[in-house]
């Protein structure tokens, strides 16, 4: 796979001293601790701004995680397609089927260090459910899911509880909408719903 800006010390070492400053200045912290595992899905939740992509990466750098996270194939495109690679992008094609959770798991188990970073949601807009492709990679992969947030009302960013797949994703599903629920998205109205398929 590419090398990303996390593999670089040069530029990872200038990164997080930015960071540190960035975040001091502007009156974010971060919380939480990097789990001690090697290899885990992360949510990245809730997605509603922009602002999230940044913020996520330094949730990335302040905890010193090597992470790749996946992206509609539009945002890929140049300019910005070489720069996004290099953040750790895997680029989507929504258009086609692709066996992206397979791939996924392969990935996780074939690497003796790997993290991916998921949005459920999908969209910054309002959604009816939360795509579950995480939840499948986590299960199939055997590795526990991380729930990573951006609290914009307290401003702190970071990593939250570690929930090992049970294989009943209603109930685990339920343990994950009670985290988040005390997590307020930059866009509160926009936040999707953390379910599993749409309501009747």
């Amino acid at each position: 796979m590419t090398r990303t800006i996390f593999e670089t010390p040069a530029v990872r070492t200038f990164a997080k001293w930015l960071i540190g400053i960035s975040f001091k200045l502007s009156g974010w912290r971060l919380e939480g601790s990097k789990p001690g595992i090697d290899k885990w899905v992360a949510i990245g939740a809730h997605h509603t701004s922009g602002w999230d992509f940044p913020l996520m990466l330094a949730v990335a750098f302040g905890f010193d995680i090597n992470v790749r996270w996946m992206g509609k194939d539009s945002l890929f495109r140049w300019p910005w397609g070489a720069f996004f690679r290099y953040c750790g992008g895997v680029p989507v094609d929504r258009s086609k089927k692709q066996n992206l959770v397979e791939q996924s798991i392969e990935q996780l188990k074939t690497h003796d260090r790997f993290v991916i970073a998921i949005a459920p949601e999908g969209t910054r807009k309002k959604s009816t459910h939360w795509k579950t492709g995480f939840y499948r990679i986590a299960l199939g992969a055997g590795v526990p899911i991380v729930m990573a947030f951006l609290d914009y009302e307290r401003k702190v960013a970071g990593l939250g509880p570690v929930l090992m797949p049970s294989g009943d994703i209603d109930a685990d599903f339920e343990k994950i909408r009670a985290f988040y629920s005390t997590v307020t998205a930059k866009y509160p109205d926009q936040v999707g719903e953390i379910v599993t398929s749409p309501k009747q």
